[in-house]
């Protein structure tokens, strides 16, 4: 069947050309293998398709209507070529981003200018924190954040997450203001959940502590803080608006605070689809920003 479609496209080359030499320069080979495979063409098919003289070819009254079909194949191979290349130049289609919650006011702004530069892309979120099976959401990128568990996706740093030590004001007015190190130990922390129950040396100090409440989701994490719950590391940005209104104080203190990577997943290394390839570049310069 394969050398039969091949033999078509010959045939259609033959014709659109004029000629068996000029089919043989576009298809690049000799004209001796396009006569070839125009002649076992027809003896395949039985029946003669081209009337062949020392000075032009033309087709057989058989010819042109089996011709019509070939050109036909020949147009339509020549088309799902271009669309296939429309969608490794530019971004087109669905785009399925998985990405956890506190990630939604971020992904606005990064991707809006890409949205509004590209009509013919569409964007659909799958927001949760847990791990979404990425396969069967047919996910074409997903984000994620701090250690990553075995996968067989492929994981690209894009960006890091730089926290800063919130707080109540109404739990500062009963604990205080932890200024030392030991009433930092002592301190009530809202911690990200990392699959244990057990004490936590906070990145770059030998102080461990032990947190009070934990969860899978930083909005989460934030509204308890907000509550007057404890101490939690958030991101400036995630916060603003609560500082902005008073329900969180920055703690000042010298300890040094998690900085989460940002990794984007993706289910290949190689021949990425432009519409991931530009989602990745537009979230990286988004978080490469000073403000974030």
């Amino acid at each position: 069947m394969l050398d039969q479609l091949k033999r078509m496209a010959v045939l259609a080359a033959v014709v659109r050309h004029g000629s068996f030499a000029a089919a043989a320069r576009q298809l690049r080979t000799s004209t001796s293998a396009v006569s070839q495979q125009v002649r076992a063409l027809e003896k395949d098919m039985g029946v003669t398709l081209l009337h062949r003289s020392t000075r032009k070819l033309s087709l057989t009254p058989a010819g042109e209507r089996f011709h019509a079909g070939c050109a036909a194949m020949v147009a339509a191979a020549e088309a799902a070529q271009s669309q296939l290349a429309q969608l490794r130049d530019a971004p087109e289609g669905e785009l399925r981003i998985a990405m956890t919650v506190g990630f939604g006011r971020r992904i606005g702004p990064a991707l809006a200018p890409l949205l509004a530069a590209h009509p013919g892309l569409q964007l659909h979120l799958q927001v949760e924190d847990g791990f979404t099976d990425l396969v069967a959401h047919r996910i074409d990128l997903a984000i994620r954040f701090g250690r990553l568990p075995d996968s067989t996706w492929v994981a690209r740093r894009i960006g890091t997450l730089h926290t800063t030590l919130y707080a109540a004001p109404a739990y500062l007015a009963r604990h205080g203001v932890p200024a030392t190190t030991e009433a930092l130990r002592q301190a009530d922390w809202l911690m990200l959940q990392d699959g244990t129950d057990q004490p936590r040396r906070l990145p770059g100090s030998e102080l461990t502590v032990r947190p009070r409440c934990t969860s899978n989701n930083q909005l989460t994490l934030q509204q308890l803080c907000e509550a007057g719950l404890g101490l939690a590391a958030l991101g400036d940005e995630d916060v603003a608006e609560a500082v902005a209104a008073g329900r969180l104080l920055r703690v000042d203190t010298e300890l040094p605070l998690p900085e989460l990577p940002v990794w984007a997943l993706t289910p290949q290394r190689d021949a990425q689809p432009a519409k991931v390839r530009h989602a990745i570049a537009a979230l990286e310069a988004h978080l490469a920003e000073p403000s974030r």
